[in-house]
């Protein structure tokens, strides 16, 4: 069972890899793409917006599949999904072939995202022991490997077809291989008694399960406006030159990944509500910071000091929904990524909208609002003891 668990755990890693790199390929190959079909900055914008639409829809599929089917069906189906979806961008020359391209890509990654934080859950699970911060930090080395592999093929002169066609196959066949490595069915979905032919009773949604969510939309918008805005920042209200400018968000992303390394063990030793507490208290101070400063130096420390609060908080958010109730683990998951997803899209829009209102560094000062709820809230993440189930009378 030990070896079997390890197993799992590796397997799981693979897929957040695969992920990570199935969306990264189409990030490099974004420009490419633009100029073949002929689209406008401003247009692409909106076909992106398709992409979250088909991700916001593809978890809360994913996550009823992976409570009803069992993650070790659902993993590897959503994995084939999402890579062979991947080629459709880069087959595309007019808009609505792009447009339809990227919703059913991005159908396929919202599946494949859920189901594999579905199984990530059962493992953390079965170990006892956080470990999906970890999980989570892998998913930036497959962005890591994208863009890699993104600029050796325009080295070799290849197109976005065949460029994401190889990227594809390349994941079918990842996604099939690791299948037999994901933690069998009686672990990862609940199993029906005899003769028990009936759908289970719709049971209300927790109001914990929604008070993680509106939180995981919060954390994930500052996220959102970091990827998007932490670069514009430094080039036109400190006027960095574009190479220093560009390590605003090389900073974020860098301390990001080094503190979801480092949040597992920290929530094993002081608990998740710490980890969120604390982490969102660091950010909200690391904003702040950048904001108000006017020294270039100093702005890079506070986004620093922004991206590794903010590094634990998502990984706890998603690990809390999946345990509050094992038998519907990945419809919960669902819910939480799911609106923690729509805060990811909109963090860049509502950045945006307020620059016309006040200076682009003070819109931050939202984002250290938003932290600071996070502290306020981070109760929510205390277990709540599992109360035993009885078995209903068979008439």
């Amino acid at each position: 069972m030990e070896r079997a668990l390890r197993v799992a755990r590796a397997v799981t890693v693979v897929y957040f890899v695969l992920n990570g790199t199935l969306l990264g390929m189409w990030v490099v190959q974004i420009p490419a793409v633009e100029e073949r079909v002929g689209i406008s900055h401003a247009a692409l914008g909106g076909f992106l917006v398709l992409l979250g639409a088909g991700a916001f829809v593809g978890m809360q599929v994913g996550g009823r599949l992976s409570d009803r089917l069992g993650t070790r069906t659902v993993v590897p189906l959503a994995g084939v999904l999402c890579s062979a979806t991947l080629v459709l961008p880069g087959l595309a020359r007019e808009p609505w072939a792009l447009g339809a391209a990227l919703l059913l890509f991005g159908f396929g990654n919202g599946t494949l995202d859920v189901s594999m934080n579905a199984h990530a859950v059962q493992v953390e699970k079965a170990y006892e022991r956080p470990v999906m911060s970890a999980f989570h930090a892998t998913f930036s080395v497959g962005g890591v490997l994208a863009a890699l592999a993104g600029a050796a093929a325009v080295d070799i002169g290849w197109d976005p077809a065949t460029t994401l066609g190889a990227a594809a196959a390349a994941g079918v066949v990842v996604a099939l291989g690791a299948a037999r490595g994901l933690l069998p069915p009686a672990a990862t979905a609940p199993v029906a008694g005899p003769g028990d032919r009936t759908r289970p009773p719709k049971r209300p949604v927790p109001g914990r399960i929604w008070l993680l969510a509106v939180l995981a939309l919060l954390i994930m918008l500052c996220e959102g406006a970091a990827n998007d805005w932490s670069v514009l920042h430094l080039r036109t209200v400190l006027d960095a030159p574009e190479s220093t400018a560009a390590f605003a968000f090389g900073t974020y992303a860098t301390t990001m990944t080094i503190g979801r390394l480092l949040a597992d063990r920290i929530s094993g030793r002081f608990g998740p509500v710490a980890v969120l507490r604390h982490g969102a208290a660091l950010a909200a101070v690391g904003i702040t910071v950048a904001a108000l400063s006017p020294w270039v130096w100093a702005a890079l420390t506070g986004w620093a000091l922004f991206g590794l609060g903010l590094s634990g908080c998502v990984p706890q958010l998603f690990s809390a929904a999946g345990h509050a109730d094992p038998a519907a683990a990945g419809t919960n998951v669902s819910r939480v990524a799911g609106l923690g997803y729509i805060g990811m899209l909109a963090g860049p829009a509502v950045i945006g909208w307020m620059t016309h209102l006040v200076a682009l560094n003070h819109t931050f000062l939202l984002l250290s609002l938003f932290c600071a709820t996070a502290v306020a809230a981070a109760g929510v993440l205390r277990p709540v003891p599992e109360r035993p189930r009885t078995a209903e009378p068979v008439s």
